[in-house]
């Protein structure tokens, strides 16, 4: 069992937002962390790293407490059993693939673990290799393999697939949950993308401007999004229409194409320009190809 209670004043666009979140996440599943940008997913998974102190807070994993702001109980990112990966991998350039993993071995710790992981991973073609001679799919295999050395008992993951094509994407989205079912892990996912959380999630939790407004089954929370709740889409404008109605966007990202009102903020986007709008569900009419 997970217990997160979070309390952090963070600076928003529109000013001070106080992230505010209470949850209890159980064991060995993988929670889908959803909401528009500036809603304080990746404060929250840096609070659980280590790297961003909140102003209050008590986080218990596995019965063991990691921090009690009121018992002055603060352990630092080494001490407490977590794997990171972001979508920019954040590899060793000048390490191969095998030292990258080498490295994040724990003192005394047997390299057996990183054999162990360059054949899960597939990447024992690939381990002499230096990561900029790596697509970016293998890249992130390497940092996910890279996180796992240390056995995490949280395994967070912030928008790890977002910057890969749709086919590469599905593929690691498969290779994700193999690793994650393979090590009985409690992994935390930030994704923008409704269908790769649909796709991937036990549990879902949604964030808005600092709070849980939704948490739940896949099915429970997005079979009934109220009809003014912000939606975020990221895809490449492929199509606008102009009608008597006003002008119509038709948004695509891989499998998924919305056709949604421009606005006057919107207008003046390009056909195949890379985009990320916030929406009204009730506004978006979504198609799968």
């Amino acid at each position: 069992m997970t217990q997160i209670q979070v309390k952090k004043t963070l600076n928003a666009a529109a000013g001070n937002m106080l992230l505010d979140v209470d949850l209890q996440l159980p064991p060995h599943q993988l929670i889908g962390l959803y909401g528009k940008s500036g809603a304080g997913k990746t404060s929250l998974l840096r609070i659980l790293a280590g790297l961003f102190s909140p102003d209050e807070a008590k986080i218990i994993v596995n019965n063991k407490t990691w921090i009690d702001t009121q018992k002055g109980i603060l352990l630092s990112p080494q001490k407490r059993k977590v794997g990171l990966v972001f979508q920019d991998y954040a590899l060793f350039p000048n390490m191969t693939v095998r030292k990258n993993l080498l490295f994040a071995l724990s003192k005394g710790q047997s390299p057996e673990t990183v054999e162990e992981l360059i054949e899960l991973s597939e990447l024992g073609d690939l381990q002499h290799q230096r990561p900029l001679k790596l697509s970016g799919g293998q890249q992130q295999r390497v940092a996910l393999a890279r996180a796992l050395v240390q056995r995490p008992e949280l395994l967070l993951l912030d928008e790890p697939l977002s910057a890969l094509d749709q086919e590469m994407r599905e593929k690691l989205q498969q290779y994700l949950l193999r690793v994650h079912q393979t090590y009985g892990l409690t992994t935390i996912l930030i994704s923008h993308n409704q269908e790769e959380i649909e796709k991937m999630a036990d549990w879902v939790v949604v964030l808005d401007s600092g709070k849980v407004v939704k948490q739940g089954k896949v099915e429970d929370v997005f079979h009934d999004i109220a009809p003014q709740q912000l939606i975020t889409l990221k895809g490449t404008l492929v199509k606008k229409e102009y009608t008597a109605g006003g002008t119509w966007l038709t948004i695509e990202n891989g499998d998924n194409v919305w056709r949604i009102p421009a606005g006057d903020r919107h207008v003046t986007y390009r056909i195949g320009e890379e985009v990320t709008l916030n929406i009204e569900a009730a506004k978006i009419k979504f198609t799968r190809s």
